[in-house]
């Protein structure tokens, strides 16, 4: 028997390698014990960096890529990068119920999300993109409370309304394109649902399945998806161009790496919760587009993200007992 634990299914062990970070093979009963209290914090830090960064490198490349050869190309990647983690692991079969929210989160969130945010970001900039995405978190956080038993208490309310407000500002100073088009926006909103869809998925699969087997079948099942619409992916691989390169960026670092560091943290905090940190994903990323591709934002950014941060460390205070 494995000494994988439904309530820590992520064992830390002392050799500190990546490997061992998300990932256990010991057949010896253990007794497992919470991580740091700093280890969650730091896993969920990394995955809105990585994510923040997948902004700015899908804009920077949407027109000279396919949406479906961006997300396909890049699961793909991902699928082959964590694949040796889940072979390590060991597989855990999965039941009935399981497979269909792992279909869910498959299909929703890594391959419906994906055509729809790459294509969205032909039309809007990466910083209102990220913007727009944060209305995930906001029905991640009201569903989880009767799905999960989650308390809707007093600052997770006012953090959310905070965040949220933070996030409009964000919105309506930042972007550069008055004429920008509706479906564009429409597309992200897509996207945004589909984020909503995953991480309700994982939260109830993390319960029992390892984290790395759960991201590696959903990295396969959003590849599948995209495929057809990756006609373009054939000539990109064989010219080896800077194209190739930022695909294989978003495959190893925002997706690969984020998404497992993102599931770790999801298995030791709540939903709600942790969904709503990405309100600082916007900040982050208007900050890295800034810098690289010369989109510069607007004074209001810096207000809204400001309200950002507040909403979303109101959320992390918990209510005194009664």
């Amino acid at each position: 028997m494995s000494a994988y634990d439904v309530r820590n299914p992520l064992a830390v062990r002392h050799d500190r390698t990546y490997a061992s970070l998300v990932t256990t093979t010991d057949t010896t009963p253990t007794t497992t014990t919470a991580p740091p209290t700093w280890l969650p914090v730091a896993a969920g830090a990394v995955t809105l960096v990585m994510w923040a960064s997948a902004f700015v490198v899908i804009r920077h490349v949407a027109e000279d890529v396919s949406p479906g050869a961006l997300g396909s190309g890049r699961l793909v990647v991902a699928a082959l990068v964590v694949l040796p983690l889940v072979l390590r692991r060991g597989w855990v079969a999965p039941t009935r119920r399981e497979w269909t929210l792992l279909a869910l989160g498959g299909i929703g969130w890594f391959g419906i999300y994906n055509l729809a945010l790459n294509a969205g970001e032909r039309h809007v900039d990466a910083g209102t993109a990220a913007m727009i995405i944060q209305i995930g978190p906001v029905i991640v956080a009201l569903l989880a409370v009767p799905l999960f038993g989650e308390r809707m208490h007093r600052w997770l309310l006012g953090g959310m309304v905070v965040g949220f407000a933070g996030v409009a500002v964000i919105a309506r100073g930042s972007s550069t394109d008055a004429d920008a088009s509706l479906v564009g926006v429409l597309l992200v909103l897509v996207a945004a649902a589909m984020y909503a869809v995953g991480v309700l998925t994982q939260k109830v699969l993390l319960r029992r399945l390892p984290s790395v087997q759960v991201v590696f079948v959903s990295f396969v099942m959003g590849a599948v998806i995209c495929l057809p619409f990756s006609r373009d992916l054939p000539g990109i691989v064989a010219d080896g161009g800077a194209e190739l390169w930022w695909i294989v960026y978003l495959g190893v670092l925002p997706t690969a790496v984020a998404f497992t560091t993102w599931a770790y943290a999801l298995t030791h905090t709540d939903a709600g919760a942790l969904s709503l940190t990405t309100f600082l994903v916007p900040g982050i990323a208007t900050l890295i587009a800034w810098l690289t591709i010369d989109e510069v934002p607007p004074s209001l950014t810096f207000v809204g993200g400001a309200l950002a941060i507040v909403g979303v460390l109101m959320t992390r205070r918990k209510p005194k007992a009664a």
